[in-house]
């Protein structure tokens, strides 16, 4: 784990896996611990991954004022981990909520960003979220699952906002309810921040027509990653946004849920270092923070 300082004082985390060019990592939740995204499915096998723990998450430290938890506040974060490395320009990966954190980035910082990848990324910040619809669309997939009868019903009602959040649909969000999914399933609540997330949440963190304009003016190359059986958002709201971007393509990882890393971590790993394409250099720049041989696997990274 290496630290860093934000502008406003608050000292924050990331975790380092992998080798070769940077790619910096946003989480989703909003607001849980990189830890839940592991290596990403192999992916620090293609980059050195920098995933950055949002403050008042993980290793990061809890800000003086609640305040700075709003998506739009968190941007000087992801800038000031951006200046902490030294890079003109960075990959971008963001995953879930995390998709909103970085598209405001890109929307506020577009010379910043090389590539920028959305992984089942949810689009509060351009006003474009999966409606029940969408999610329920996605749930009735599952129909032939021997846990769907039980779940469904407590999902429609979560979805028609007459029931509350019940760990029963929890298998909704993943491609295969497995002993992989229940175990990553299992760590949310110690990994969350909710009331942070609350206030990553806060309405006026949003300016969806101002975000929309900026983002149709970013240069960089877009990804927009989609789960087949994702709800939340699936490949068609995927498709919506991408078209908020200029140069942006969407995929869609057969099968795949929510976490699609963990449904097929091979197929997810090879696309999206095919997208980044082939490290520039074995001696980046960036190597000069951490020494060679530097991986998940090493006690305290």
């Amino acid at each position: 784990m290496q630290t860093f300082t934000a502008h406003d004082g608050t000292r924050l985390a990331f975790h380092v896996r992998g080798e070769g060019d940077p790619l910096v990592v946003l989480p989703g939740g909003p607001m849980r611990a990189s830890d839940h995204l592991g290596d990403l499915g192999g992916l620090a096998a293609h980059r050195r991954l920098l995933l950055l723990d949002l403050r008042g998450t993980g290793g990061s430290a809890v800000p003086q004022d609640p305040a700075t938890y709003r998506c739009d506040r968190l941007v000087d974060d992801v800038e000031a981990l951006r200046e902490h490395l030294g890079l003109e320009s960075m990959d971008l990966l963001a995953h879930s909520a995390g998709g909103s954190l970085a598209m405001l980035y890109a929307a506020r910082h577009p010379e910043r960003v090389s590539r920028l990848v959305l992984v089942t990324a949810t689009p509060w910040a351009p006003d474009m979220p999966a409606t029940p619809e969408d999610r329920l669309r996605a749930a009735l997939l599952r129909a032939d699952e021997p846990w769907f009868d039980e779940a469904i019903g407590p999902f429609r009602a979560w979805l028609a906002g007459t029931g509350e959040f019940d760990p029963v649909f929890a298998p909704f969000f993943f491609g295969r309810w497995d002993d992989t999914a229940r175990e990553h399933d299992a760590g949310a609540d110690e990994e969350s921040n909710d009331g942070a997330g609350d206030v990553f949440l806060s309405p006026d963190a949003f300016d969806p027509p101002a975000t929309r304009a900026a983002l149709a003016r970013c240069p960089a190359p877009v990804l927009v990653l989609a789960g087949e059986r994702d709800g939340g958002p699936g490949p068609e709201p995927a498709h919506r946004c991408a078209d908020v971007f200029p140069r942006a393509e969407p995929a869609v990882q057969p099968g795949a849920g929510h976490y699609p890393w963990l449904d097929d971590p091979r197929w997810f790993a090879h696309r999206i270092a095919a997208f980044l394409g082939p490290n520039r250099s074995p001696s980046h720049p960036l190597a000069r923070h951490f020494p060679r041989g530097l991986s998940a696997a090493e006690p305290g990274r």
